[in-house]
């Protein structure tokens, strides 16, 4: 019996440092879950401002200006086309634009508004115009009907009425000087001019 009375002995011995090896080992795993919940909101606090970061650089594209006047290479070929739009000319005592002024407005004109559109604040002068007969007051009005019967064709095509300025010079500025009917219907007209650079 002594031999299993120190069997036993030797057993409970066994477990005893078995179970206080065990319980080391669940008090060493209990320590590193306590920083866990610790570590979890520094993680938390890093993210926003990298958010932010990526965010910004996004806003400062996408509020980059575009540029609201043309290039000079854009104003050349505003020029060109303005060059290439003859004067409309009307009848006398009116300011209805006729069949060949509608045509004359026409030409490169769609061109024209499809660059204009484009640059919001670059603008053109429509210049209105009458022949020297009757009142100073007269023409200044008639020269300005007329140039608004040609602001509204050209904001008819798509132009905006924004962009399109008019001015009347009456029976002033006259491109012929002569006293017939041939020299007059000269300068019963319109012309469109780029605004100033």
């Amino acid at each position: 019996m002594k031999i299993s009375h120190q069997l036993v002995l030797a057993a409970v011995a066994a477990v005893s440092l078995i179970g206080a090896g065990c319980s080391k080992k669940v008090a060493a795993a209990k320590p590193p879950a306590a920083p866990v919940p610790a570590a979890t909101p520094a993680p938390a606090r890093t993210t926003p401002p990298q958010q932010t970061a990526r965010a910004t650089p996004r806003q400062t594209a996408s509020q980059t200006p575009r540029s609201r006047t043309p290039d000079a290479a854009t104003k050349a070929r505003i020029d060109e086309l303005l060059a290439r739009i003859q004067d409309a000319y009307f009848d006398y005592d009116k300011h209805a634009l006729r069949p060949d002024a509608m045509k004359a407005l026409e030409s490169d004109s769609k061109e024209l508004r499809d660059i204009l559109v484009q640059y919001p604040d670059y603008k053109l002068t429509i210049e209105g115009y009458a022949d020297e007969r009757g009142s100073a007051e007269y023409n200044m009005a008639l020269g300005d009907a007329r140039a608004k019967a040609a602001k509204d064709y050209l904001v008819g095509i798509g132009i905006p009425a924004s962009q399109l300025l008019t001015v009347s010079y009456g029976k002033e500025h006259q491109v012929c000087d002569e006293h017939n009917e041939t020299c007059w219907q000269k300068n019963r007209r319109i012309h469109i001019i780029a605004m100033a650079r």
